[in-house]
């Protein structure tokens, strides 16, 4: 009857436990007394025995186990089962969630060792998977919570109100509107450890009323997604990049039957890398069933009007080409020279662009360069809004805020922008590319923005400005080696100067420069007419002295030396000298040029006792002004150890070498002229 009873009053578990153990050692031993009887044996083996001998006893015995287990079940029932998490307004998880493993570590690091109280902002551009994180991060960690919140922060007069709803949900009663968050948060105490997830917070100062302090913040986590910066004085930031290459190519392969590698690799180079943009690129090829090679020539040919096509499942409001609008109308408001900086970003490269390209030269492209902290805050406005990344002295714009951007931007804004930055970028560069010693880093970092502003056919009122861009950008390809791309831009530069008319001087430039490319790629029968006439036409219109004579002089007699005919190249390389070195001094790097040729002439005549000391001369001024590993110091070491090595010079050997060096940092191991470099050394050991 007590049995029955404790069993109907809710501790039946722990008797029932209790009774069972007991009933099975019942059975065993009555069992074992019945097997004794009917076997009729005096003997049982080994510990049963004692139930023959001392029945009784072995019954006791078992009444201390049973008061074991008795107490085990009776510490266990006394033991709290932990409760489910409890979630509020968590969106859905993203079943299609790609990568960010060494993010998700970070994230979870950060906010366990930041103790019993931790805020953790996670802070990157519209579109890199803010909030796709922290909704992964609750649901990989739910256990370790037991109530989890999810509060939209992008409008902060919206929190109160969320958090009143939030309050109900936790029981609260009535409150004022002021009391509202710490009464929030005085419920939450009782559902410790919990998480509560900001997502698209603004500025700190509009979030922090919402945040948790003192007593009421211990052993909960906030996390709060941002693209506003301004953070670090509030709470540990975490800024996240975009997808890795491996991270993009396996989301597109794994959404999109059919895509190759390859062909995702492609598509994540147009897209940036930008999660959000894949997901769309996703959405967009499985809802028009589009092949992947065919969705990537729209989107090289159209990028533009591409990021306002495909839809996401889980959030079909979203759209790349709106995703940055609200940023920009509330710069518009509070700052419009920020707005005009951003048109002016979005036509050129997704590559780092030098700040000084805005301030620099008579006429500033933003007004506000003029003064130093309205320019400063200009920048900084850009940064702080997540729509650019500021480095020391150049923003970067992800490709697709500058997609939208220009399709946002009406034509006419466009094309006044395109032609001031064209003029601004002609002011910018070097135009010396070949005896500025400076040259080369300056072009480095503003090519990209050049070839940007010289694709297609520029406006009638800058095609004189392009033209004289995509020569210079050529000379400089030429100088590095790239001479495929070389080559294409100074035809473009030849047609257009041809075009316009009434420019022999520059159309000279752009033949010399032309007959120079082919000389180097191995084609001097083409160079040869170009450099003729080149000469030719800068002999009809320019003074006799001119280096620019001279250059066309150096050009041709190398070109001459190439295709055999010595005798005519010997006159106008010693032309070529004395009228750059009365223009410039005897140590001008043009000088080393003149040399150069000078000594081809006479090492291939067979002379190379006279080609030694015009070499070590012209191998003097360049190391004088040059850097120790430009590819001009190279080639006269390569040259003279040529020349060594024909008057049996055994120090040839060791100028090869430090020549080929030279040539396999600058342009790479696989490049024509380092592997003949190399040839060369392993001639001279030989």
């Amino acid at each position: 009857m007590v049995v029955t009873v404790a069993v109907a009053t809710g501790e039946g578990a722990m008797w029932r436990r209790l009774i069972g153990a007991v009933a099975a050692l019942l059975v065993l031993f009555v069992g074992s007394l019945a097997f004794n009887a009917a076997s009729g044996q005096s003997h049982w083996p080994g510990p049963l025995d004692i139930v023959r001998v001392h029945p009784w006893v072995a019954l006791l015995l078992l009444v201390p186990l049973a008061l074991l287990e008795l107490r085990r079940e009776s510490i266990g029932s006394r033991t709290p089962r932990p409760a489910a998490p409890t979630t509020y307004r968590l969106p859905p998880r993203n079943a299609h969630f790609t990568g960010r493993d060494a993010d998700m570590r970070e994230l979870r690091r950060q906010l366990a060792s930041a103790g019993e109280t931790a805020v953790q902002v996670v802070h990157g551009l519209g579109g890199v998977g803010k909030t796709q994180l922290a909704v992964e991060y609750a649901y990989r960690y739910l256990s370790k919570y037991r109530f989890v919140a999810f509060v939209d922060a992008e409008d902060p007069d919206l929190v109160a109100s969320q958090f009143t709803s939030l309050g109900r949900e936790l029981g609260l009663v009535e409150v004022g509107s002021e009391q509202v968050v710490p009464g929030v948060y005085g419920k939450l105490r009782d559902r410790r450890p919990w998480l509560v997830i900001f997502d698209n917070g603004e500025r700190p100062g509009m979030l922090v009323p919402a945040l948790p302090s003192g007593e009421l913040a211990r052993k909960g986590h906030v996390l709060v997604t941002t693209r506003v910066s301004g953070w670090l004085g509030t709470a540990t930031v975490m800024d996240l990049e975009v997808f890795t290459r491996q991270e993009s190519v396996a989301l597109l392969v794994r959404r999109v039957p059919g895509t190759t590698e390859g062909t995702a690799d492609r598509i994540a180079e147009q897209l940036g890398d930008l999660p959000l943009a894949l997901e769309q690129a996703a959405g967009y090829m499985d809802y028009n069933r589009t092949a992947p090679e065919e969705y990537l020539s729209l989107l090289t040919s159209r990028l533009e009007d591409m990021i306002s096509r495909g839809e996401l499942a889980d959030r079909p409001s979203v759209l790349l080409s709106t995703l940055w609008q609200l940023s920009v109308h509330r710069l518009e408001r509070e700052r419009p020279q920020a707005v005009r900086l951003l048109e002016l970003c979005a036509l050129l490269a997704p590559e780092p662009i030098p700040l000084d390209l805005f301030t620099a030269g008579p006429e500033p492209l933003i007004a506000a360069a003029a003064d130093p902290l309205a320019w400063d805050t200009t920048v900084g406005a850009l940064a702080g809004l997540g729509l650019a990344r500021r480095e020391r002295s150049s923003l970067v714009l992800h490709r697709l805020v500058q997609a939208a951007i220009r399709a946002a931007t009406p034509d006419d804004v466009l094309a006044t922008a395109g032609v001031r930055l064209r003029r601004a970028l002609l002011a910018a560069v070097p135009h010396d590319i070949h005896g500025d010693p400076d040259a080369r880093p300056r072009w480095h970092a503003l090519l990209p923005h050049v070839l940007a502003m010289t694709k297609g056919e520029p406006p009638a009122e800058c095609a004189a400005d392009t033209a004289v861009l995509l020569r210079l950008a050529s000379e400089f390809l030429l100088q590095i080696g790239t001479y495929g791309a070389a080559l294409s831009l100074c035809e473009r530069a030849l047609a257009l100067d041809e075009a316009l008319g009434g420019r022999d001087t520059e159309v000279g430039f752009d033949l010399i420069t032309l007959a120079q490319i082919h000389r180097d790629l191995g084609t001097p029968e083409r160079a040869r007419p170009l450099a003729e006439r080149a000469l030719r036409l800068h002999e009809s219109c320019l003074p006799t002295g001119s280096p620019a004579i001279a250059t066309d002089l150096a050009t041709l007699a190398r070109t001459l030396c190439l295709l055999g005919d010595h005798e005519a190249a010997l006159p106008l390389a010693e032309r070529a000298l004395r009228i750059d070195e009365e223009a410039y001094g005897p140590d001008n790097p043009y000088v080393s040029f003149d040399l150069i040729a000078l000594a081809t002439v006479h090492f291939d005549l067979g002379d190379a006792a006279t080609a030694v000391p015009l070499i070590s001369r012209a191998l003097r001024i360049r190391e004088t002004l040059y850097a120790p590993d430009h590819l001009y110091i190279g080639y006269a070491l390569l040259f003279k150890a040529k020349a060594l090595h024909a008057v049996d010079d055994s120090s040839a050997v060791s100028l090869a070498r430090r020549g080929a060096r030279i040539l396999r940092t600058r342009l790479g191991s696989t490049h024509p002229k380092t592997e003949n470099a190399l040839a060369l050394v392993d001639q001279l050991s030989g």
